[in-house]
């Protein structure tokens, strides 16, 4: 199959635009791997050190022709979606030593969950954490101990932020290892009806309660198609799993099966071998236009036009919102997974999941098939199943249609033309908004603005009956410098109320929305930012909004001039810097990038 026109043009420009910045990177990456094992130039009391506390490993660790793998874990058992990675370490050591080799966790990284810190002061710290795991990745990995590497992680910043990491290293071989979905729950339409229904105050606290109870009720990930879940398509895409490990449910043969197998791989792949395959190589400017496309695809997490960025540029690429615009426009939609439709991932998966989805894609072209998978073979071999065969590791090839047609389906019969993703750009600089999610009635609006600085005065507002009639939500002062970026999951709920009344509402804020963006337009991630003289700064209550997803713009109506000379509003962030942790990360705040240039504190050059 050829490649889509669209596919290659946009390869061809990241490549164009990325040569000087992954030359030099494969540079780097190709001198280290010519230096040899780093760890037969440690000196004698430098590798005594890494091995005295590894017991039966110690013979293998002093020499140097058996590989030696380092486990990264994101392990807390706090964290739902990270609590089945406990007994992964021991899992590998044994798969290790049943290949002739050793593994030994270089370290641990942190991971918070941002369902936990929702609406709370700590979710200023969410996205930053993203660059913490990333340099926590690195520490783990510079005592050049290690021949190839593991990374534990599932949730929202944490497998960007392990990639992050590892890209540093990446002469080195690395398979991500997931933990996969906790069974379904409450449905989340029902989750959802609850959650609208406090907001009214026509549910209790405990009936609240009770509801989110019974729909995050167990270990690993949450069910819904959020940013945890596009994690796992993305890594599914880009060839860093063992093929289908993405939605295997924690605690099941299967699941340590494909841990097993994950650790043998990685052993087989190392420099010490004949199938030598490093991460730098197998994240390249194909690898990345595929995630875009899964991501248009699946109506993945909004978050992504984020991390990705940040991703593509530890790897020496640079893409931007404008390479995802193009590819989410020509790439058809496949999948309602909620809060995009009511099945959730464990129903995505059932219905023929990411196989069929990879299949499909290939099919027409818009995917590249010859990127450099972990497991050797192609991305369409990535697409094969696994199973259990007397307890046995086997992969089948995926249904060649779908099983479930009101969750996935093929490109002959998509639930849109174009994917769940587009920028919008005008005079109030750019932005992301999910398509996916909301109805094709809600994808226009022209209303005045309601400007607020922060999500609670909103729903003060909201408390106090003063949002009435049409309008635009501006929520500013949420980008990156100003205070971290968080999520502002908490409007949705109130958002969704006013539009079930009828009232024609839409949400404009540089701040984020998460995979979780609900069925209320929502133009985030503005950029510039607020604070970074962006054009939210000038808005004013009753300036005439026009958002139009749709034609992907989104502009204040005011003369240029009258915009052009009004003075920016000044923002008091005295409470957004003490707190919670808060008083450690201004460092953070002082130099991180724009969210078009992956809100990244981490690299100082483009």
């Amino acid at each position: 199959m050829n490649l889509h026109p669209v596919t290659e043009r946009v390869t061809a420009r990241i490549i164009e635009r990325s040569r000087a910045l992954r030359a030099a990177y494969l540079a780097r990456i190709d001198s280290a791997h010519e230096k040899g094992s780093a760890r037969a130039r440690l000196g004698c009391g430098n590798l005594a050190h890494g091995f005295a506390a590894s017991g039966v490993d110690k013979p293998s660790l002093r020499g140097t022709r058996n590989p030696n793998i380092g486990i990264v874990t994101a392990y807390n058992d706090m964290l739902s979606a990270h609590e089945p990675l406990k007994h992964y370490p021991e899992l590998i050591r044994m798969a290790a030593r049943g290949v002739g080799a050793s593994a030994q966790v270089a370290g641990g990284v942190p991971a918070m969950c941002d369902g936990v810190t929702q609406g709370r002061s700590g979710m200023e710290l969410s996205l930053f954490s993203r660059d913490v795991i990333a340099q926590a990745t690195a520490i783990a990995l510079s005592h050049e101990m290690f021949d190839g590497a593991l990374l534990l992680g599932v949730c929202d910043k944490i497998v960007p932020g392990l990639l992050i990491g590892a890209l540093s290293f990446g002469h080195l071989p690395m398979i991500l290892v997931p933990a996969g979905p906790m069974p379904s729950g409450l449905p989340n339409a029902e989750k959802a009806r609850v959650r609208q229904a406090y907001a009214e105050g026509k549910a209790t606290r405990e009936q609240l309660l009770d509801a989110e109870a019974a729909s995050y009720h167990s270990a690993g990930t949450c069910t819904f198609y959020g940013t945890a879940n596009s994690n796992q398509m993305l890594v599914e895409v880009m060839g860093l799993h063992m093929p289908g490990s993405a939605f295997v449910n924690p605690g099941t043969g299967l699941r340590d099966a494909l841990t097993v197998a994950a650790a043998e791989r990685v052993c087989a792949i190392t420099a010490l071998g004949d199938h030598y395959t490093p991460i730098g190589h197998t994240i390249d400017e194909r690898a990345i236009v595929n995630a875009m496309v899964g991501l248009a695809a699946t109506g993945g997490s909004t978050n992504h036009a984020i991390h990705l960025v940040a991703i593509a540029r530890a790897a020496g690429l640079i893409i931007d919102w404008d390479d995802l615009d193009e590819l989410s426009r020509a790439t058809p939609l496949l999948a309602r997974i909620y809060p995009n439709g009511q099945g959730d991932v464990n129903h995505f998966h059932a219905a023929g999941g990411l196989g069929l989805v990879i299949c499909e894609l290939l099919d027409a072209g818009l995917m590249h098939e010859d990127i450099r998978c972990v497991h050797g073979g192609s991305l369409r071999e990535q697409a094969r199943e696994p199973h259990l065969v007397e307890r046995r590791l086997r992969w089948r090839d995926p249904p060649k249609a779908s099983l479930d047609a009101s969750i996935l389906r093929g490109v002959t019969d998509p639930f849109d033309a174009e994917g769940g993703l587009r920028r919008l750009q005008g005079n109030l600089g750019r932005a992301c908004v999910k398509l996916s999610a909301v109805k094709p009635e809600h994808r226009l609006i022209e209303a005045p603005a309601r400007v607020f600085d922060s999500q609670d005065a909103v729903l003060a507002a909201f408390k106090a009956g003063e949002l009435t009639g049409d309008f635009v939500a501006v929520v500013r002062a949420q980008g990156p410098r100003a205070n971290g970026m968080p999520e502002l999951h908490k409007l949705t709920p109130t958002l969704g109320v006013l539009q079930d009344r009828g009232q024609r509402v839409a949400l404009l804020t540089d701040g984020r929305m998460s995979g979780a963006s609900g069925k209320v337009l929502a133009a985030i991630h503005v950029s510039p930012e607020s604070v970074c003289d962006g054009a939210l700064a000038k808005l004013r209550d009753g300036d005439v909004i026009r958002i139009d997803a749709e034609a992907g713009r989104m502009d204040v109506l005011l003369a240029a001039a009258d915009f052009s000379a009004r003075i920016p509003a000044a923002f008091d962030l005295a409470a957004n810097r003490a707190g919670v942790g808060r008083e450690l990360f201004g460092v953070m705040r002082a130099h991180v990038g724009s969210a078009e240039r992956g809100a990244c504190s981490l690299f100082l050059d483009p």
